[in-house]
Formats: structure tokens, C-alpha cells, sequence
């Protein structure tokens, strides 16, 4: 099968397009054949091996899973004897987290690993980012700052993959919604729901007086002590784009501040916490209030393409990888 395969980190040139051998399903996995997989920002730093921290889990000093990729979408070619859970022929949908492996033809999963069946009315290419930005984000709102009706949330980088679901899904939260983004994404993000939208490109959000229950800073652009004077009393200043400022400003924000920093990894809790979130979200997703944008389609083979698209810095919502 054909595979995008990254054997060092490095720039784009690093992505290759390679055969490999088809995967075969063990007696609790499934054997998928892609129709989509997303590609992330997330995916251009692990390419590149960056934060270094990062490397404690994806590789010290060249990847431990070559093939990169981690959410996908497609349908079920055949199951292991002891699955019951899914058969040939479902649409499934899902991410394989650390294990990486959907910039390909085929991937295996285990049947408890992060997966359920594809909602008839979205398409394989927005189930493939499900468990990117909306994922990371639900996690964020309803349990790191734990939001709730009536209060106000800052979502910086509303224009992401992170973003545009955030919007959302704090609407649906029944939040109070201010997003930042360039001025090209203005109306899209007042389009997804958002009460207010500044354009940073003309308004420092950090100077206009206002005060924010949270402020989710989706691109890690932003820190705890610049937005510090935009949090309510008690408000949290949360981030996906872990920095030792920030894990300092989380130290020291425990302890000694009412305002809090606050980080987690959405993609290294337990399996089981994140299939209920992504249930949530498959509920949303056929009630038709929750949308995934999609801003560009790339064939397999265009992968690197993908992520130099992405490292430019303008990418709108979510890009996928056809098979």
C-alpha cells in the first residue's frame, strides 16, 4: 500500500511517499481502508520534532512510527475473529493518537482503541478531523476550564482547526463567545456563531478594557502574563501549546494567583475518557450543531504539500489527505 513515511525529523522533504506492506488485523483489531486522514499543525511539528519534549513520546531521535497521520476516516475491509463490536462494511471514523499511521491506504485499530461509526450526514473527510480540533477543544472547555452558561470565553486563533469547533461548542455551552483571527476570516467566524470577533491585525484584544472568564489560546501564540489583565477575578488562561513559560506560569499560577494557567495533552488521557467526549461529539454532529470546515483536500502524494500549506501559517479549520 501506498504511505507517507517520515524516518528523521526535519522540513517537508523528510515526507516521503513509500510502498509498505498492508497492515493485517491481530484477533481485536480492524482492518480500515482510508478515504481520508487529517493533516495538522499538530503533525508539522512532530515532523519536525519540535518542542524537544515532545520526543519522549514520539521518538527520541527519529520517529518511532514512521507513518504519520493520526486521524482518519473509512470503511471496515475486514475485522479480527474476536471483534463484535464492528463489521465489514461500516463507515468508521476515528485516531489512532500515538500511534500514528493514517497518511496511508490502511491502517489497523483495535476494536476498544478511539473509534465509532461514521454519522450518514457529514462526509469521510470532516469525520477525519473530529478527533483534532473538535476533540482537543471540548476537552478543553468542559473539562479543564470546565465552562458554563453565561460566562465569557476569548477563543484566540478562531479561524483553526481548534478554533472553529471552539466557537461551537461554546455556543453550545450557552458561553458568551469572543474569537481573534485575521481580518480574511472575520466573517467566517461570526458565521459559526461567535457574539464578537476582533481582527488582531488592527486590535490588541489586551487593550480594549474587556475582561474574559477564559481565555483559550488554541495556537499558543499568546501567554498567562500578556492576557493576565483580560481574566476576570478568577479567570484561566488555558493553552493545548504546552512552553516552559507556561508551565512555570502553571506552577506559579496554582499557588500564588486566583487567575489560573492551565494545559493538558487531549491526546494522552486513557482511551476511555476520550471515547466519551468523542460520543458527545458524534451527538452534536448528527443533530447538525457542529459543523468541521474544511479549507483544503490533498491527494496522498501531496502530503508534504499539506504541511507546507499549513507551516505558512493561514490555515482555515481543518485539511485533509484523500486516498
Amino acid at each position: 500500500m501506498k504511505a507517507i513515511v517520515c524516518t528523521q525529523y526535519g522540513s517537508t522533504d523528510v515526507l516521503q511517499v513509500q510502498e509498505v506492506d498492508k497492515p493485517t488485523p491481530k484477533e481485536n483489531e480492524i482492518l480500515i481502508k482510508i478515504s481520508a486522514s487529517s493533516i495538522t499543525t499538530a503533525d508539522t511539528m512532530m515532523r519536525r520534532g519540535t518542542p524537544l519534549y515532545g520526543r519522549l513520546f514520539i521518538g527520541l531521535t527519529k520517529p518511532k512510527h514512521p507513518i504519520t497521520g493520526t486521524g482518519f476516516a473509512g470503511v471496515i475491509e475486514s475485522v479480527g475473529k474476536a471483534v463484535t463490536l464492528f463489521k465489514e462494511g461500516d463507515e468508521v471514523f476515528g485516531e489512532t493518537t500515538l500511534g500514528f499511521g493514517t497518511n496511508a491506504e490502511y491502517v489497523c485499530i483495535a476494536e476498544d482503541g478511539l473509534l465509532t461509526k461514521k454519522p450518514s450526514n457529514i462526509t469521510f473527510e470532516e469525520a477525519a478531523t473530529v478527533c483534532d480540533g473538535a476533540l482537543t477543544s471540548l476537552n478543553f472547555l468542559q473539562n479543564i476550564a470546565k465552562i458554563q452558561r453565561g460566562q465569557s470565553i476569548l477563543i484566540n486563533g478562531a479561524s483553526g482547526s481548534l478554533g472553529t469547533s471552539a466557537v461551537q461548542l461554546a455556543k453550545q455551552f450557552g458561553v458568551i463567545v469572543t474569537g481573534v483571527c485575521s481580518s480574511s476570516n472575520v466573517e467566517m467566524v461570526k458565521a459559526l456563531g461567535a457574539d464578537e470577533v476582533i481582527d488582531h491585525t488592527k486590535t490588541d484584544f489586551t487593550k480594549n478594557g474587556k475582561t474574559y472568564d477564559v481565555v483559550f489560546d488554541t495556537i499558543g501564540k499568546s501567554s498567562f502574563s500578556y492576557c493576565k489583565k483580560s481574566l476576570s477575578e478568577n479567570g484561566l488562561y488555558i493553552s493545548p501549546v504546552l512552553s516552559i513559560s507556561l508551565l512555570f506560569q502553571m506552577l506559579w499560577t496554582s499557588k500564588m494567583s486566583r487567575k489560573k494557567a492551565l494545559f493538558s495533552a487531549t491526546g494522552l488521557l486513557p482511551i476511555p475518557e476520550l471515547s466519551i467526549m468523542l460520543r458527545k461529539l458524534k451527538e452534536l454532529l448528527e443533530a447538525n450543531k457542529l459543523s468541521m470546515l474544511i479549507d483544503k483536500k490533498y491527494n496522498l502524494e501531496q502530503v508534504a504539500e499539506a504541511h507546507k500549506y499549513i507551516d505558512t501559517g493561514r490555515k482555515k479549520g481543518n485539511v485533509v489527505a484523500i486516498c
